[in-house]
């Protein structure tokens, strides 16, 4: 098992920037990938960005290609999202999740950090 916990979250004004955590720990030498993902009151959730653990390989959702970055240490097991020029529209709950190499889908979620950004 992976256990995930996020931080960094919190309130920033439109045009702001902010950087995201996930702590990663347990049997992290199994991750495939790892990933961002959002869900704001009311709307379904979204995958922001998307990254191969052991690797470089990145993939982001149109909504924030050009202004997020996903990034990993795998020495400290950490997955960072920075997150610049953010907009009203950016504001959810974020969650990083992993996927192991022997499963199809994200399987280990962190809890959630909240991110507002004010107009």
């Amino acid at each position: 098992q992976v256990q995930l916990v996020e931080s960094g979250g919190g309130l920033v004004q439109a045009g702001g920037s902010l950087r995201l955590s996930c702590a990663a720990s347990g049997r992290t030498s199994n991750i495939a990938y790892m990933a961002w993902f959002r869900q704001a009151p009311g709307k379904e959730r979204e995958r922001v960005a998307t990254i191969v653990w052991f690797g470089s390989a990145t993939n982001y959702a149109d909504s924030v290609k050009g202004r997020f970055t996903i990034s990993n240490d795998n020495a400290k097991n950490t997955l960072y999202l920075q997150m610049n020029s953010l907009k009203p529209e950016d504001t959810a709950v974020y969650y990083c999740a992993a996927q192991r190499r022997d499963r199809g889908d994200f399987s280990s979620w962190g809890q959630g950090t909240q991110v507002t950004v004010s107009s």
